[in-house]
Parts: structure tokens; C-alpha cells; sequence
């Protein structure tokens, strides 16, 4: 398998050459990170097996959320208390788009136009619960905003995940709708269009911002029924912390090229992408969130603030909030190479020397996720 951090090794400096005056220092910390993960260069920590006590070094992961080797952990906790928070009601996810000709300027505004989408999203979601005929109350959501196509090409868009039910906290009610039929739909999708057209518009306009001369009047907004939710929180959780490619999607780096594989996602087929390593590198970091970007967010009753109110609500209900367990991991356990015992770690941060590196320690696939 070729590995990310060999590839940046090898166009590094091409990259640089190329792409000097546009890279953003969260890119740029990303790339350096992402370089050394795990490798020579990289810091060590010191454990100790608490049986036969022998002590090795093992390398740290880099920890950046861009990383395709870091942060299992990270999306394996953010997924649990999504699904603890399971209401009975059927679930929702909509895609929320914004058109090609305004792509350019969410790139040079990144920070502000992911908010403002992310926060339109919201605000039309909610719009739609509150007028609804059966709901009639607060809605609950939870968001992930995705900056790629298959591709990896640049295409921000929202990914937003709602239950069909909403709280009336006046009343004391739990309202819900049942999706029947084989065209099941929360609300008319091209009605959740002109609303969010409306709201992305004002919120630009609002903030100053100059529009593209010419944008289609008619914007696109997915609804897709997701049953009780958890596959699509599962897929969501894929791309959370651990970058936009696996390594197992890289299938060739010779000759200053690189062939990576995706699917279509229409035709549902696999193909492949060819690109020079440089216009690669530009391609994986075009993705990097600036410093501090929240990319998932939760509103209205499935705030993190409400958390007694979804206990209340699954407990006068009959959920279970521990029934999709099947989903959770154990996180696994460093385990000595010479008698199987556990080890703890003893130092954590040390440079990498000579010294550290005569004591070797490969790790498992799965040991893997414990080095942060």
C-alpha cells in the first residue's frame, strides 16, 4: 500500500515550488504533520509491559484531523453519542448544495461561507418543522460539512441528519411523522431550495459580500430517507477527522504521477484519477478546514445542551439509548510482542534519537488507533 506521507516526501518540494504563494498555514501545518506521521521523524513514546516490564519506543501519530492514519478514536466517540441520542421517529438526511458560481467565493472566504451555509441549513430545516402541519415544534439536527466530490474535487456541501419529530416544550408533546410508501419524504425538496436560496443570498449580502454576476435561480437540496439513521451517521463518521482518501484508494505513485480510485457516484462504478504529485498534494489540501472549523455541529433538541431532555424523551418512550451498540468499538489495547501482556505508557513526547529508534516496535492495524 502506498503511503500518503511517502507521496508528500516525494513532491514536497515541487508543491512548494508550485504552490508557494497559496498555501494557507493550516495547510501547510497539515502537510507537515501528515509527513512525519509515524515515520523516523517522528516523536516517540516510552511503554513498559506490566508483566515481564520490557519497555520499547513507539512512534506517535501526528494527530491532525486530515490524516488518514489518526483519529479513529476521535470518530468513534463522535459517532456513540450521535446514536445515543436515537429518538423514535424516522430519519432523515438532506444534502444542502450550493451552485458551482459561488464556489469561488466560499474558497476566499472559507470560514465565513461554511458558517453561513451550515447556519442555513439549520434555519430552513427549522422554518419547515415549526409551519409543519403535524410537527408544529423544535427540531432537532445534526450536521457534517463535506468541501469534496468523489472526485476529491472542490464542492462544499452540507450533509444534514434529522429525525421526522419535533418537540412542543409548551404543550409537553412529542410530535412525529410517518413515512409510508415507496417515495418516502420529510418535506418537498424543491420548496427546502427556494427557502435555503433565499437565506444563503441574504446571509451573503448581509456580510458584505459581492455576489457572482450571474447564479441560477434554482438550487438543489436532497431528502433521502435513512430509516432510524445509523448507517447514515456510520458513513458521516468516515470522513469526520481522517481526511477525504484512504490509502488503500491510492493505487500508484511512478513516473511524478499519481492514480488514485473513486466511485461515481451515479453510475455507482469505480474509476480512477490521474494527476502529477504536486496538483495531488493541491488536491488533498484544498480540503484542510481552517484553524478551528468546527465541521459538525448539532441544533435544536439534539444539542449537546439537551441531553437530559433526550433522556426524558427515550425514557417515557421505551428507547433504549445503548441498543445500537453493535456499532461501538472497544478501543484496543498496546499488547507486549514477547508475552502478550498490556503495556502502559511510561513517557510520551520524546524527540526521535538514536537511542529510541534500537528498540523497534511495529504496530498492528489495529493498535494503531491508541497512538495520539
Amino acid at each position: 500500500m502506498i503511503s500518503l506521507s511517502s507521496i508528500i516526501e516525494t513532491f514536497i518540494a515541487d508543491f512548494i515550488t508550485l504552490y508557494h504563494g497559496s498555501i494557507l498555514p493550516s495547510q501547510f501545518k497539515a502537510l507537515a504533520a501528515m509527513k512525519d506521521c509515524r515515520t523516523t521523524q517522528s516523536r516517540v513514546m516510552l511503554v513498559q509491559c506490566n508483566d515481564c516490564e520490557k519497555q520499547v519506543f513507539v512512534p506517535h501519530s501526528c494527530g491532525n484531523r486530515n490524516c488518514p492514519h489518526c483519529q479513529s478514536h476521535e470518530c468513534q466517540q463522535w459517532l456513540e453519542r450521535q446514536l445515543k441520542k436515537e429518538v423514535p421517529a424516522d430519519y432523515f438526511m438532506l444534502t444542502f448544495t450550493i451552485p458551482k458560481e459561488l464556489r469561488s467565493l466560499a474558497w476566499q472566504h472559507q470560514r465565513l461561507l461554511y458558517s453561513i451555509m451550515i447556519q442555513c441549513c439549520w434555519e430552513t430545516v427549522k422554518t419547515f418543522v415549526q409551519n409543519d402541519s403535524v410537527l408544529q415544534g423544535n427540531a432537532g439536527a445534526i450536521t457534517v460539512l463535506h468541501t469534496h466530490s468523489r472526485s476529491l474535487d472542490y464542492h462544499p456541501h452540507i450533509h444534514l441528519v434529522m429525525p421526522a419529530g419535533a418537540i412542543n416544550q409548551k404543550k409537553k408533546l412529542w410530535s412525529f411523522k410517518k413515512s409510508e410508501g415507496k417515495t418516502r419524504c420529510l418535506f418537498n425538496h424543491k420548496a427546502l431550495a427556494k427557502v435555503f436560496r433565499a437565506k444563503m443570498l441574504d446571509a451573503v449580502n448581509k456580510a458584505a459580500l459581492t455576489l457572482p454576476v450571474n447564479y441560477p435561480k434554482t438550487w438543489v437540496v436532497d431528502c433521502k430517507f435513512v430509516g432510524n439513521g445509523e448507517k447514515a451517521l456510520v458513513y458521516l463518521g468516515r470522513y469526520l477527522y481522517k481526511g477525504i482518501i484512504q490509502e488503500k484508494d491510492i493505487i500508484a505513485c511512478k513516473d511524478g504521477q499519481v492514480t488514485f480510485r473513486y466511485q461515481d457516484s451515479k453510475s455507482k462504478k469505480m474509476l480512477t484519477r490521474t494527476l502529477p504529485g504536486s496538483q495531488f498534494l493541491r488536491l488533498i489540501l484544498q480540503h484542510v478546514l481552517p484553524k478551528g472549523f468546527r465541521r459538525t455541529r448539532n441544533f435544536g433538541f439534539l444539542h449537546p445542551n439537551s441531553n437530559r431532555l433526550i433522556a426524558l424523551l427515550q425514557y417515557l418512550t421505551g428507547i433504549n439509548p445503548n441498543k445500537s451498540s453493535a456499532w461501538f468499538r472497544e478501543r484496543p489495547k498496546l499488547t507486549c510482542k514477547c508475552c502478550g501482556g498490556i503495556m502502559k505508557i511510561i513517557k510520551t513526547m520524546i524527540p526521535p534519537s538514536h537511542k529510541s529508534r534500537s528498540f523497534p516496535y511495529k504496530l498492528t492495524k489495529e493498535e494503531a488507533v491508541l497512538v495520539m
